[in-house]
């Protein structure tokens, strides 16, 4: 059996692009709620702000997505590789919990 790299110790070793290509997706969404802030302080129509909220949600929707697909491919099939099945419980624990 092999050892576990990512989940045994809830860490996960992200090549170079992976986290290169995470963080960029969460600094773009940072700058949509400093954004959203900014329409607040001068006073935007609420619709407007609402939309860019959505938008915001969205982002962060496929911000999660993406890193549940590298999950899915990286740490979930080397677990079940090794006979792990645990680790499908606790994949569908997380599925629950960001789907409500």
């Amino acid at each position: 059996m092999t050892e576990k790299t990512c989940c045994q110790h809830r860490t996960k070793e992200r090549s170079e692009k992976e986290y290169r290509d995470l963080a960029n997706r969460l600094s773009r969404i940072e700058g949509q709620v400093r954004g959203i802030r900014k329409m607040l302080d001068e006073n935007a129509y609420c619709p407007d702000i609402m939309v860019q909220v959505a938008a915001v949600k969205s982002a962060l929707d496929g911000f999660n997505c993406t890193l549940l697909e590298e999950h899915i491919r990286t740490c979930v099939a080397d677990d079940l590789r090794s006979g792990d099945d645990d680790t499908i419980t606790e994949l569908i624990g997380t599925i629950r919990k960001i789907t409500k």
